[in-house]
């Protein structure tokens, strides 16, 4: 087993002059293209902090110190606790933890292999399946749940997400109403509110803005409702090569940083310290059709680099990879997530969500492609770990005792380490001959990810909120899970 919260300092794509450069280029993006911001509230704000707004235009441009001194406000490192110690999840640096993503709007049934609508039953059980997943370190919701209505959606998710999994929760809001619903539902299982702050065991992810440079105002509330609580956010921004950013690398970097240190500044106005997570999702289009590309190799790059971006700003990163754009759990969607995961692991990305479960460009998720996943996770993480170098590992006095021509087999030295955590061992990887493979029914990787998972989901599962305020939660709420 390979812990959580191991460091990835083993890759940087970009020289310090060029993430200077980067910066730089950011701050005079906001500086003298700004932000179109369609809010007189929102306007208001900006204006009072000090930054130059035009109302006619209704674009906010915002000079390079008052950036500074504001993104300086925001903490270096955040917690997203679990609702239990071992879950907690310290963010910032280059402490590596990954996780699951969202928001797909189909899923793959485990038992027909079938493409159909997602239900809240999903949602429950993929979070059970990913309180059971070693190496799948928090849970955000990754289904659209179909069968709930729009008013009540965010609520039952985030309720049958604190049904299924003691691990952290994050999710979006449909707007600020349901923010400050769910972070009540949340308090009542903390406690109070305060208690809820002071171990957020939820936290918000917020696509606040629509790339190039124009805000979503609706989701903006959810932010500022959020940010007043001073419940942890996610500033979500995924501008996509030659589309809605420019189509090089480093144009789509650029403007990136420049979004994410506008919505970490608005968070800091709203509330100073408000925990926020620099959020880039970084894609690449296709560029003969111009649809979105999840797997593609320089999806990766950008989020690696973007890691280094964020570390320059000392703010925590919300970072993506894991993503493909294969239909089915099959080869190119284990070399596309492995590529990817692999890159922005070794370069210490924080919350690495969408490594577990995606498929077909976050349309999609499958049961199995979790239990594959956390295998791939735990592979990268085992990259992490590194080589230990010391007296008992470099193994000289075992060299001497079996000598030329000897064997370690019966070493009791190669006992040891045979069952530690020097050898990352797959759970659901076929190692066996391939006789022994045969007697055994020759499966392949999927199927023998969807028996692990039909093992976790048919587990007795506990009730994770205590009955009372369980009763007390239902009362107060529209909760459609049984």
């Amino acid at each position: 087993m390979c812990k959580a919260g191991l460091i990835g300092d083993k890759y940087n794509l970009l020289r310090q002059e060029e993430i200077e450069k980067i910066h730089e280029s950011s701050l005079w993006v906001l500086e003298e293209t700004g932000v179109r911001v369609d809010d007189d509230h929102l306007l208001t704000l900006f204006e009072q902090a000090g930054a130059a707004v035009d109302r006619n235009d209704r674009v906010v441009k915002l000079p390079p110190r008052m950036v500074e001194e504001l993104v300086g406000m925001a903490p270096g490192e955040v917690l997203l606790a679990g609702r239990n110690p071992e879950n907690d999840l310290l963010l910032g640096g280059r402490r590596v933890y990954l996780g699951t993503g969202g928001a797909a709007i189909h899923i793959l049934d485990l038992d027909t292999g079938k493409l159909r609508d997602p239900i809240l039953r999903d949602q429950y059980n993929l979070a059970w399946l990913t309180e059971n997943l070693e190496n799948v370190h928090f849970y955000q919701c990754p289904v659209v749940c179909t069968d709930i209505p729009k008013d009540v959606l965010s609520i039952n998710s985030f309720y049958a997400a604190l049904a299924g999994t003691r691990k952290s929760v994050q999710e979006s809001a449909t707007d600020s109403q349901a923010a400050q619903d769910i972070i009540e539902m949340a308090a009542m299982i903390a406690g109070d509110e305060e208690a809820l702050r002071e171990r957020p065991f939820i936290s918000f992810v917020t696509s606040w803005m629509i790339s190039p440079l124009r805000l979503d105002i609706g989701t903006s509330r959810v932010l500022e409702t959020a940010a007043s609580h001073g419940i942890p956010v996610a500033l979500s921004s995924a501008p996509v090569t030659g589309s809605t950013a420019p189509a090089t690398l480093a144009g789509l970097l650029t403007l990136v940083h420049a979004e994410e240190l506008f919505g970490i500044t608005l968070a800091q106005i709203v509330r100073e310290g408000t925990p926020v997570l620099y959020g880039p999702v970084p894609a690449v289009a296709n560029m003969r059709t111009m649809a979105y590309l999840g797997g593609a190799v320089e999806t990766g790059m950008m989020n690696a680099a973007a890691v280094q971006m964020a570390n320059y700003i000392n703010v925590p990163i919300y970072s993506d990879a894991g993503q493909t754009d294969s239909k089915l759990p099959d080869i190119q969607a284990g070399y596309e997530k492995g590529a990817n995961i692999l890159q922005v692991a070794m370069a210490g990305g924080n919350y690495i969500h969408h490594s577990a479960g995606m498929l077909e460009s976050m349309l999609t998720v499958a049961y199995e492609q979790f239990v594959i996943d956390n295998d791939i996770n735990g592979m990268a993480l085992r990259v992490l770990q590194g080589i230990k170098v010391n007296d008992d590992t470099l193994s000289l006095d075992v060299i001497k005792a079996v000598g030329p021509g000897g064997n370690y087999l019966t070493q009791r030295h190669t006992l040891k380490y045979a069952r530690s955590d020097e050898f990352y061992i797959p759970a659901g990887a076929d190692r066996d001959s391939r006789v022994d493979w045969e007697k055994a029914g020759g499966k392949d990787a999927r199927e023998r990810a969807r028996e692990i998972a039909r093992g976790i989901l048919n587990h007795e599962r506990p009730q994770l909120i205590p009955s009372e305020i369980d009763s007390q939660i239902r009362r107060r709420f529209d909760i459609r899970l049984p």
